[in-house]
């Protein structure tokens, strides 16, 4: 299906899964007032395979180990049932939480999967990453490409102390995209800043554990930041959640590139663009980026293909095939099996 989508800012066409210059004749056009198009959005930071749980724990905790020993403990059975679930339809869980939110490309922090080289609905970024310095010993970065590692993840000195332990190992440096960072102390802070390292900020994640997110000091102008939803077993939702809840904290402008370009740059991906040739990759909302929630998800296009639109906008296409989707008190249509 060609398609061309007409809003007061933009004219996108597609045909062929490519953006194409919006002239000639198209299988079906929309036209929505007041709707801003963009480019789809890089989530930085999410386990694909958790997003079928809810939130496990009662925190407050002193950091992300304790968070775990405790829902072990506490929540085993869920555990246990939430880990029956077939793998594919685990990753198809995360993939769809993604896509109704109009993310086309993301972080999955786990092993490479083989699914995401199989028909799978969005890009999956693929990135080295650790869970953390105290159950990844055996990790080695890479010496010349980006890499991601939860680190500092928590409030006590022992999360602190994880900072010093990177820098000693010789891991802070430009190709590091640290993770949560919440219990960067002073000294943590500065080693982070000097190194040209990134940060990768979950901040519904971070303050359900703890109460409390990244240092402030971490947020400035010297610092990339990119921005991640976590999963749900610890992070609100999705990453229009994570825009809302760190709306303030930095400017605009760096909040939407921490969803687009900067975070691309970091990633060492071309990321998604609304230019000629490029693969479609494109999300329409009916509000502005950072004032919307899922209803405000009107279509979304991700690989070249069709996968999410609203309901209106269905008809409109006059799509078939799919199924409807329910996610968070929202209807969607999708392009695959719920």
């Amino acid at each position: 299906m060609n398609i061309l989508i007409e809003t007061e800012q933009a004219h996108i066409a597609v045909a062929d899964g490519v953006i194409v210059p919006p002239i000639g004749s198209f299988d079906r056009v929309i036209r929505l007032a007041g709707a801003e198009l963009r480019a789809g959005l890089i989530n930085a930071h999410d386990h694909l395979h958790r997003n079928h749980y809810g939130r496990l724990g009662s925190p407050l905790y002193p950091n992300a180990y304790a968070w775990a020993r405790d829902i072990q403990a506490r929540h085993a059975e869920t555990i246990a049932a939430g880990r029956a679930l077939g793998r594919r339809q685990a990753l198809l869980k995360g993939a769809w939480k993604n896509l109704v939110s109009g993310v086309t490309h993301v972080v999955h922090h786990d092993v490479w999967e083989a699914d995401f080289e199989q028909d799978f609905p969005l890009t999956v970024v693929r990135l080295l990453s650790a869970d953390s310095l105290g159950h990844s010993p055996d990790f080695v970065p890479p010496a010349a490409a980006p890499f991601a590692l939860h680190l500092a993840e928590g409030t006590d000195d022992a999360a602190a102390e994880e900072i010093r332990i990177a820098a000693a190992r010789g891991w802070l440096n430009e190709q590091l995209l640290a993770v949560h960072a919440v219990g960067a102390d002073e000294e943590g802070a500065l080693l982070l800043r000097q190194s040209g390292a990134a940060l990768v900020w979950c901040p519904t994640s971070n303050h359900f554990l703890f109460g409390r997110s990244v240092p402030e000091v971490l947020l400035g102008e010297d610092i990339d930041v990119l921005l991640g939803s976590d999963s749900l077993l610890t992070g609100a939702g999705t990453l229009l959640d994570e825009l809302r809840a760190a709306r303030g904290s930095i400017s605009d402008t760096r909040l939407m590139d921490a969803v687009g370009a900067v975070a691309a740059g970091r990633l060492g991906i071309v990321g998604p663009r609304l230019t000629i040739g490029a693969p479609a990759d494109l999300v329409l909302l009916r509000a502005p980026l950072l004032e919307a929630g899922l209803a405000d998800i009107a279509l979304v296009m991700a690989q070249g293909e069709l996968r999410v639109a609203d309901p209106q906008v269905a008809e409109t296409l006059g799509l078939t095939g799919g199924s409807i989707l329910e996610w968070g008190g929202v209807r969607r249509w999708i392009s695959a099996a719920a």
